[in-house]
């Protein structure tokens, strides 16, 4: 794990270019992937069905949503990264998002944050985030994108 603490958004032009943070690993398991599923209604048997998916699936068993995964990314940041108390995140968007490996049920993934670019929105930050999910025992990540998000004093 790899922890960074940001106390103005004016810090942020001096970490691009860096790895800022590495997070600890997650278990994505059956529970969170049924509850995923419930949530955005996307019952795929390879995702909820585990006889099927252990009879049928290329995988050996049922696998997490690629959105679930993706969806992750705001937990493994925040779990290490220090943000200022007041003041405000938001999601902007996504450049490039690649699904590069199945993460099976009960599999561990982890977050490496790398910041590519910090603009200054006066007030606020506009940030560009190279970031790869990592599963644990692979050398092929889950998902590699380009995150976009704002941070506003």
């Amino acid at each position: 794990m790899k922890r960074a603490s940001i106390t103005d958004t004016a810090d942020f032009s001096a970490l691009v270019g860096q790895e800022v943070a590495v997070s600890d690993w997650l278990e994505i398991g059956q529970k969170r992937i049924d509850m995923f599923a419930e949530s955005t209604g996307d019952h795929q048997w390879i995702h909820v069905d585990e006889a099927r998916a252990k009879a049928e699936s290329p995988f050996g068993g049922t696998i997490a949503h690629g959105f679930l995964t993706m969806s992750l990314l705001a937990v493994l940041f925040e779990s290490v990264v220090d943000l200022p108390a007041s003041g405000m995140g938001v999601n902007y968007g996504f450049n490039k998002v690649r699904f590069t490996a199945p993460v099976r049920a009960g599999e561990r993934v982890r977050g490496r944050f790398t910041l590519k670019n910090a603009e200054d929105l006066n007030p606020g930050v506009h940030l560009v985030w190279s970031v790869v999910i990592e599963l644990e025992g692979s050398e092929k990540p889950a998902c590699v994108l380009e995150w976009l998000t704002r941070r506003y004093p």
